[in-house]
């Protein structure tokens, strides 16, 4: 098992790095103000109307890096950082939470696959931990019951695999937008591409430890004393 704590902590601490990278990055990128002077919010009404979008609402939510696109109400939510700056890195997060309407109206496939995991993703995660701590524990007389939380973790694992290709298409969309609607320019679409491959990377790491620890539960439950 000794190799498996190696990952785990190797996964740690490139999720550290990687986390550590997104918020330095974004803390540059804030300090580089676009030339049309639009904030995010304004970025984000004009992505969702050149893609003939008119049902959903551009909102502010509370926090930083608290981002995100709900398709059971139609909102893009944009954290205050993003909502109201005129910078690059406020455009590009605006333009990757539109990429997700713009997904929605198109009926892109893997949005379409995860959003229906949802609520088996919440109801597996809403008992899975305390099945698979009874499970370890009693993995010996009742193996059956380790395996129904491997299951349940296994959902968790492929709804952070299929959330990986959701997000790069996104970020791909909003790229291809703002270079093509001139938000950004040849001095500053290399930052907002930066910004968002970095975001990319948490998904990839989570992605990755998601499966580490899947494994890790398997080799428990196969090396099991029968």
């Amino acid at each position: 098992m000794s190799m498996y704590w190696i990952l785990f902590i190797g996964i740690a601490v490139i999720s550290y790095i990687v986390q550590a990278s997104l918020q330095s990055k974004f803390k540059k990128y804030s300090k580089m103000p676009l030339a049309s002077g639009m904030t995010g919010k304004d970025v984000a009404e004009k992505m969702l109307h050149d893609n003939g979008i008119f049902d959903v609402r551009v909102t502010s939510t509370p926090g930083m890096l608290t981002d995100h696109y709900n398709p059971a109400n139609k909102t893009v939510n944009l954290s205050e950082g993003v909502y109201g700056s005129n910078s690059v890195a406020a455009a590009a997060v605006a333009a990757h939470e539109c990429g997700h309407a713009v997904q929605h109206a198109r009926a892109y496939a893997p949005l379409k696959m995860r959003s229906a995991l949802v609520p088996v993703v919440q109801f597996s995660s809403s008992i899975m931990t305390w099945v698979l701590l009874a499970g370890i524990l009693m993995v010996n007389t009742f193996p059956q019951l380790l395996l129904a939380g491997i299951c349940l973790f296994a959902m968790t694992t492929l709804f952070s695999f299929i959330t990986l290709p959701v997000e790069i298409n996104a970020s791909q969309r909003a790229l291809v937008w703002l270079s093509k609607a001139g938000i950004t320019n040849s001095y500053n679409h290399k930052a907002a591409e930066d910004a968002l491959r970095s975001a990319a990377y948490t998904y990839v790491v989570a992605a990755l430890g998601s499966l580490a620890t899947l494994v890790y539960y398997i080799m428990i439950y196969m090396g099991r004393r029968d």
